[in-house]
């Protein structure tokens, strides 16, 4: 497996990408999505065999906040260890950074997979979330 920058966009990859789990908010706004990958602070593939398995895509200035915003596999790609290397290539680039938040489903297996990486529920820390709609 190699972890390098994603660069350039190459929307029909990435669009199969988001459509393969179900982010169809992304796919139906490719222009966005565009953008969105050109003013992140970090956007990293997965690949093998020069194959895409997966991106993850950061946000944020890189001293205080880090967001990480997504992190996606292709389905044939999930749980061998695709998910655990990207996200530690995005911890290793950012050792410093104050605060490295996510947010993501509520399931036990999400909980499961980014507590074994040092994350911990904000309620912990009394804290909530809020999105605006």
């Amino acid at each position: 497996m190699d972890i390098r920058p994603y660069e350039g966009f190459d929307e029909a990859e990435l669009l199969s990408l988001y459509e393969s789990v179900g982010w169809t908010n992304y796919t139906g706004r490719a222009d966005m999505l565009r953008e969105a990958f050109a003013h992140s602070l970090l956007t990293l593939g997965a690949y093998e065999d020069g194959k895409l398995m997966g991106v993850v895509r950061a946000v944020g200035d890189g001293y205080s906040v880090v967001l990480v915003q997504d992190l996606l596999l292709f389905p044939a790609y999930q749980h061998r260890g695709v998910g655990t290397a990207l996200l530690r290539a995005v911890l290793d680039r950012f050792p410093d950074v104050y605060q490295l938040q996510l947010l993501t489903d509520d399931t036990p297996e999400h909980a499961a997979f980014y507590t074994s990486l040092g994350f911990v529920n904000v309620a912990k820390y009394g804290c909530a979330a809020y999105q605006r709609a």
